[in-house]
């Protein structure tokens, strides 16, 4: 899989032959991730760090956003020419890398959705999904799967 940022200075490539075979990923609800999407949630791919490759990594800016409802600090990157979120690390997920799915033009279904308790009232579940109050493999919403 392969995507890039909206002004093409930076390149992301996936490598992972079950990227498609099962439900991966997730959108969450928490407050920092919807201003870095800039909608009503992050749609993000949670990947081992070795199944990514970065193109234009010197076109990167960093940003550490340490008012996160997980207590973490994330650092985020974002492209400089472009603003494109791109990826974000968390101490709370070590060797992995947390991929904006906008970069790429066909994404994996997601497998859940995470932070449901901040979700908007008026957004609905999606159907299918995992719903977890907080953080992903945290406590589940009642009646989820």
């Amino acid at each position: 899989m392969e995507g890039s940022c909206l002004c093409g200075a930076i390149t992301v490539h996936v490598t992972d032959a079950d990227l498609y075979t099962q439900p991966r990923g997730h959108l969450c609800h928490c407050e920092n991730c919807r201003k870095t999407a800039g909608s009503t949630y992050g749609a993000n791919l949670s990947i081992e760090s070795e199944k990514v490759k970065i193109t234009g990594e010197d076109k990167l800016k960093e940003y550490k956003a340490s008012k996160t409802l997980s207590g973490n600090t994330i650092s985020r990157f974002f492209c400089r020419e472009c603003g494109n979120p791109i990826q974000s690390l968390s101490p709370g997920a070590p060797g992995k890398t947390i991929l904006k799915c906008g970069l790429f033009s066909r994404i994996p279904q997601p497998e859940a959705e995470v932070y449901v308790t901040e979700r908007q009232k008026w957004e609905k579940p999606y159907a299918g999904m995992q719903q977890f109050k907080t953080k992903m493999g945290g406590e589940k919403l009642e009646g989820s799967q």
